[in-house]
């Protein structure tokens, strides 16, 4: 069940958006299917009117304006896209003028996968009161109660069944209900929730493994722009390339601005020489502000301090990496140059196909249990991904769904991270290879024995989702190899190989002949042959195709908390 919270400061303005037609007329058969006493006792569960909205909203809202109780939230200020603005410490700045908003309003939504089918009235009805019980809105907590309702009208265009929930931050009484840290406590009421009615637990929830919310602004600024993807995921793939290929950190600043993208260090308080973080954002069109992303807002895993744990340390490293850092901050030309200004061979691919055979060795290694090795494990290998697709795609592609995919099952909390030993195998080496070589994805035996390198591992790290009970993830991941493998080869027509790398086939008299093939060649044989088997499973199709179409905001899910204002669930 997803649960998103909100805050705002006029409950009539809220009911009539819940019995209104909705943005997209997506709004049916609005009616209550639970609230307090003081509320169901004049209303049942008839289809709302406009006036009914009305009417519930000035009653949910009576104790407020009886003892005259304001409740205020801090004003933080936004940018021309939405986005919340942050000082140079990643925390959100306040508005100077009005630092506080009345939040008076709250409003939270509990929604079920599209898979999970719908739940009756009667069941919705359970779960709001059993919800709102655990949020401490109830004379259960020992307090006088609040004022609150819950709505069901219909699907939401995505398919979700859900309901809505609005409820006065102020109780019968004239005192504030307590809302600190209430979506945290919001999601410990869900999972409870969702195991004692049978529903599909979360389990990103309870390990903490999710990936960041997205900001509605983010969608509709590229849906605006036509653009494929988020900037975020732009980011997040070009952040994860780069610190995969480098072996150093000023080797990371210089990959970053080399990439096109604007990249900002943090230093420590009071301090010009220890960088503790940084932000990066995609170059903007002239006139217009760069929109910045903290590394940890990006994945877990692109917080520096991670990412310094694969990376060389000394103090001559720190010295060079601090030089580059304040070159970046100045936009000054980079204070040296290094292997990432070189352009490799692409022959080299061999030796990439050879670094990712010993990488796979390395993950047969891992216990199936080690939850933190394999999310470092998942995390390099999207880089290698990242890396390659970095170089040869111009839009998100095969290897960018790759790249996202496995990147999910590298999102691990800091205190659970995995600290590679120095000089642990790491698949850098390939995924430098990849980003630096030449030219458009070769048509050639290395292109295609390194790429299935890289689906061994991918199998690999399914197979460990798999011991872990994460059935779901493993056929994500599954499902991903399968269609990666059939687009690649989709793309490279036979013809495009070598003559001595094609099967030389010609029938006579009822007979087919073949070449004989190198064992290099056997294997790409071998790897159309696994390609043209039977499709995957009904349960792993419903997962949808990986690769990347422009982005349609009413197409997107989320797997985090959206922030955004006045909107589905998501009022601020």
């Amino acid at each position: 069940m997803i649960v998103k919270i909100g805050r705002g400061e006029k409950m009539t303005g809220l009911l009539l958006y819940l019995q209104g037609p909705g943005r997209s007329n997506e709004h049916t058969d609005q009616h209550l299917v639970a609230g307090d006493s003081a509320i169901m006792t004049w209303h049942d569960d008839n289809e709302l009117s406009h006036e009914d909205a009305i009417e519930i909203a000035r009653q949910l809202d009576q104790p407020r304006r009886v003892f005259g109780t304001e409740v205020k939230i801090p004003n933080f200020l936004r940018d021309d896209h939405g986005s919340d603005v942050r000082d140079s410490h990643g925390k959100k700045v306040r508005d100077p003028i009005d630092p506080f908003r009345d939040g008076n309003v709250w409003h939270c939504s509990l929604s079920l996968h599209a898979d999970e089918g719908q739940l009756t009235d009667d069941q919705w009805g359970v779960i709001a009161r059993e919800f709102m019980d655990e949020m401490g809105f109830t004379d259960t907590s020992g307090r006088s109660p609040a004022r609150w309702i819950a709505v069901r009208h219909g699907l939401s265009v995505r398919g979700n069944d859900h309901i809505h929930i609005a409820a006065s931050a102020v109780r019968e009484d004239g005192t504030k209900v307590d809302l600190y840290r209430d979506w945290n406590r919001a999601s410990e009421a869900v999972n409870k929730l969702e195991r004692r009615h049978g529903l599909a637990v979360i389990e990103s929830r309870n390990t903490k493994t999710g990936e960041r919310g997205y900001h509605r602004a983010e969608q509709h600024r590229a849906h605006r722009e036509g653009g494929t993807e988020l900037d975020r995921e732009l980011l997040a793939r070009r952040v994860r390339a780069c610190a995969t290929a480098s072996k150093s950190e000023a080797e990371f600043v210089r990959r970053l601005r080399g990439e096109g993208l604007i990249a900002r260090p943090r230093f420590a308080s009071g301090r010009g020489d220890v960088v503790v973080g940084y932000k990066v954002a995609i170059r903007p069109i002239p006139g217009r502000a760069p929109i910045f992303y903290g590394g940890g807002h990006l994945a877990k895993d692109l917080t520096l301090p991670r990412l310094r744990g694969e990376w060389e340390d000394s103090p001559q490293a720190s010295a060079a990496a601090v030089d580059e850092w304040n070159a970046a901050r100045r936009d000054r030309p980079t204070v040296r140059s290094g292997r990432e200004s070189q352009e490799l061979d692409p022959k080299l691919l061999d030796r990439a196909t050879e670094d990712i055979g010993k990488w796979n060795t390395y993950l047969r290694s891992i216990p199936l249990d080690d939850r933190a090795q394999w999310a470092r494990a998942a995390g390099r290998t999207a880089g290698v991904f990242a890396a390659w697709s970095s170089k040869i795609e111009p839009t998100p592609g095969p290897l960018a769904a790759a790249a996202r995919q496995l990147a999910r099952s590298a999102q691990l909390p800091a205190h659970r991270a995995y600290r590679a030993p120095k000089g642990a195998m790491s698949a850098g080496g390939a995924a430098l290879i990849v980003m630096q070589t030449s030219g458009h994805l070769p048509k050639s035996v290395s292109a295609m024995l390194l790429l299935r390198q890289l689906m061994k591992a991918m199998e690999a790290i399914a197979d460990a989702h798999r011991a872990s009970g994460e059935l779901h993830r493993a056929l994500d991941i599954e499902y991903l190899v399968r269609t990666e493998l059939a687009t690649i080869h989709a793309a490279q027509p036979r013809q495009s190989l070598p003559d001595s790398a094609r099967d030389e086939v010609s029938t006579e008299q009822g007979r087919t002949t073949t070449a004989t093939l190198t064992p290099e060649q056997e294997e790409v044989r071998r790897l159309v042959a696994l390609d043209n088997a039977a499709p995957p499973s009904e349960a792993a199709r419903r997962l949808g195709s990986p690769i990347p179409a422009p982005l349609d905001p009413a197409s997107r899910t989320h797997a985090g908390r959206d922030r955004a204002r006045g909107s589905d669930g998501n009022a601020r």
